[in-house]
């Protein structure tokens, strides 16, 4: 069942929490540590995979690029069974380490399959001799994708839960410790960055130069010492123990609605169900604390949950349902919008992570005599900057706007995600200009581009990210009720993978749609010469340009239940309800 707004905390033993030895951000370091490492292992593997599936797999491009955005999508769908399983049945810690060994075991897959020769196709020059070139099928391929998927289901396991046990280890009702969780989200970030940027230059390196299977044993290698990290802060962690399945309460509510939906709700609210029953022994819903959630006026349709049919007698849980029930189930029915908005925003990073790395392996990469780059590690631009960018968001920027607003983290989370979902937009302008460019280069002028033309797309995205994705964390695990922030944040992961499938099927989608006699399509070509990358980037500007106007719409409508309001404006001004863009936009 929801849990209390009193946090209700326990060690590893499963004994209370002491608040001068538990938790904090002595705690939180440790997870912070898993975060970084495992990064550094997965983004090392993701990134660069399209290189290893196209060179050593022998896949065709555009079907390489999507084993790279299916796997990466699933990463991130599989983080709402990590979210689930955390929330109702193993909490936060003993799912990450269940599923970090999980995920290390596929790491040490991946490694043994890039070593020995006889479970790869034979050794073929995909780029000049692509039709003749062996595919790996039969169980080359099952290793292949029983490695990738234990990386998937282990990883997107960890993902929510590394997020909500840090976010866990400090209290939301004290003022001074919600300053901290805002600064916690950031460092989190930070942490990321830090991850991304190692895998993308050192790691992504030793993969170009010493092999793949020296690259995945690294990762392997990272994995395990980010579980060491996980481990050392055991006896430090505040942990929220397990509340039984969440979707019990949510299908009671559902079946509850479509019952009574002949019924009409009354006009005062006060006569709706508040307690667990309605018998001579009336219990009243204590599930959040002393006072139930407020009720609000959205999807009213699902009051008629709460509507006592049988006076004096009590009704069955899956008939009569409390107010603070229903509430729960209209949070999660209001963010939804808001969650789909950002899908756009992360088929845009499934192609700077595919098409822009083979986009940046066409050109001159070389940037002194005798060192070239490699081409994956190019999106470890926006992280270099991001390393600097994010401390100095932390600590100026943050700050003044606090000054400013009175919000304890600056500027709201979904003022944030907004800003970066407009600013997203130009980094697809920014990929399509110098793609035509590029293929205008080789085609007419017989010129290599240096791939340094490519970083400014990933630069602007960079910038984007830092908004979107922290403010979208934030934002779920600020609307979560107590035992469900690993699935609410489990959401925020879960947006990844739609965005990652969307672009699978977009790329399916344009090659039917452009298809001719003459040509197979956009992106149906192992060659970028003969594709029309440029003009799949402008679809998607145009797409994220269209996204972004609908998430103002959205967010404009959005309002948050006063209840989870902590530390937050008087409960009885409307006005406090609002969590719109309304207040960056005027509108």
């Amino acid at each position: 069942m929801f849990g209390s707004m009193e946090e209700v905390s326990v060690d590893w033993r499963g004994k209370p929490c002491k608040a001068n030895k538990h938790g904090g951000m002595s705690a939180a370091i440790f997870v912070l540590g898993l975060q970084a490492f495992e990064m550094m292992a997965v983004a090392a593997v993701g990134n660069n995979l399209i290189t290893y599936v196209f060179n050593d797999m022998h896949f065709p491009l555009s079907k390489s690029a999507n084993v790279v955005t299916n796997f990466i999508g699933t990463v991130f769908l599989l983080s709402l069974v990590g979210g689930f399983l955390s929330d109702s049945y193993l909490g936060s810690f003993w799912t990450m380490l269940v599923f970090g060994f999980v995920e290390l075991f596929g790491f040490v897959l991946l490694c043994i399959q890039a070593h020995v020769p006889q479970l790869r196709p034979p050794h073929c020059d995909m780029v000049s001799n692509g039709d003749h070139c062996e595919e790996a099928k039969g169980y080359k391929a099952i290793i292949l994708f029983i490695a990738l998927y234990l990386v998937a289901f282990g990883s997107g396991c960890l993902k929510p839960n590394i997020i909500s046990l840090g976010a866990d280890q400090f209290t939301r009702e004290n003022t001074k410790q919600s300053k901290k969780l805002s600064t916690y989200f950031n460092i989190a970030y930070f942490a990321f960055c830090m991850g991304e940027l190692i895998a993308l230059t050192l790691l992504v390196w030793v993969q170009t130069h010493s092999g793949m299977d020296v690259g995945f044993g690294i990762s392997a290698a990272m994995m395990g010492i980010g579980m060491i990290s996980l481990a050392s802060g055991t006896v430090l962690y505040r942990n929220k123990p397990p509340r039984g399945s969440i979707f019990t309460p949510i299908a009671q509510v559902l079946v509850a609605a479509i019952t009574k939906r002949k019924q009409i709700c009354p006009s005062n609210v006060e006569m709706l169900n508040v307690s667990r029953n309605n018998g001579p022994n009336r219990v009243f819903d204590t599930s959040f604390n002393t006072e139930n959630l407020l009720h609000t006026n959205k999807f009213k349709f699902l009051d008629k949950a709460c509507i006592r049919t049988q006076d004096g007698k009590n009704e069955s849980p899956w008939r009569l349902c409390t107010v603070s029930q229903v509430e729960q189930v209209k949070i999660i029915i209001s963010v939804v919008p808001i969650f789909a908005c950002t899908i756009i925003f992360n088929t845009i990073l499934a192609q700077l992570q595919t098409f822009s790395v083979q986009q940046g392996s066409t050109m001159n990469t070389k940037i002194i005599d005798g060192f070239e780059i490699p081409p994956a590690s190019l999106q470890s631009i926006p992280y270099i900057m991001l390393i600097f960018v994010v401390p100095l968001y932390e600590t100026v920027l943050v700050p003044t706007a606090r000054k400013i607003t009175g919000n304890d983290s600056g500027i709201t989370p979904l003022q944030r995600v907004g800003i970066g979902l407009f600013v997203a937009t130009f980094s697809m302008v920014s990929a399509a200009l110098v793609e035509k460019k590029r293929r205008v280069s080789a085609l007419h002028h017989d010129e290599t581009m240096s791939i340094f033309w490519i970083a400014p797309q990933f630069l602007i995205f960079g910038v984007s990210e830092m908004f979107t994705a922290v403010g979208l964390i934030e934002f779920f695990y600020k609307q979560s009720l107590e035992g469900m922030q690993s699935f609410l944040t489990a959401m925020t992961y879960c947006s990844y993978s739609f965005g990652f499938y969307l672009s699978s099927l977009l790329v399916s989608l344009v090659n039917q749609i452009t298809r001719s006699k003459s040509h197979g399509g956009w992106l149906s070509d192992n060659d970028l010469n003969k594709d029309r990358l440029d003009l799949f980037y402008w679809m998607l500007a145009a797409l994220s340009l269209i996204n972004f106007f609908n998430y103002m719409f959205c967010s404009k409508f959005f309002s948050y239940n006063p209840s989870l309001s902590n530390g937050g404006p008087c409960h009885d001004d409307p006005k406090a309800r609002q969590g719109s863009l309304e207040e960056v936009y005027d509108i």
